[in-house]
């Protein structure tokens, strides 16, 4: 595999992670109520655990993007030059 292929690669990965990203937040921030409805059909959560189930999920797929997206691409362009 080409170096430039992984960076190509790995950009991508992060461009469409992050906007999953900026979906989820949109969807927690602007449209709270109508996911809190949809998710209290399927599991019985109460308000304050159905907003650190998505607080703590937001920022584990953070921390997991930054790990395996990011870190490696800086790692890349770091050693690559």
């Amino acid at each position: 595999m080409d170096i430039s292929y992984a960076e190509r690669l790995l950009l991508a990965s992060l461009a469409f992670h992050y906007a999953v990203l900026i979906l989820w937040f949109c969807l927690f921030f602007f449209r709270r109520g109508w996911l809190y409805r949809l998710h209290s059909r399927w599991f019985r959560l109460s308000e304050p655990a159905f907003d650190l189930l998505n607080y703590g999920g937001i920022g584990l797929y953070k921390i997991l993007v930054f790990v395996f997206n990011l870190a490696p691409l800086l790692a890349l362009w770091l050693t690559a030059r």
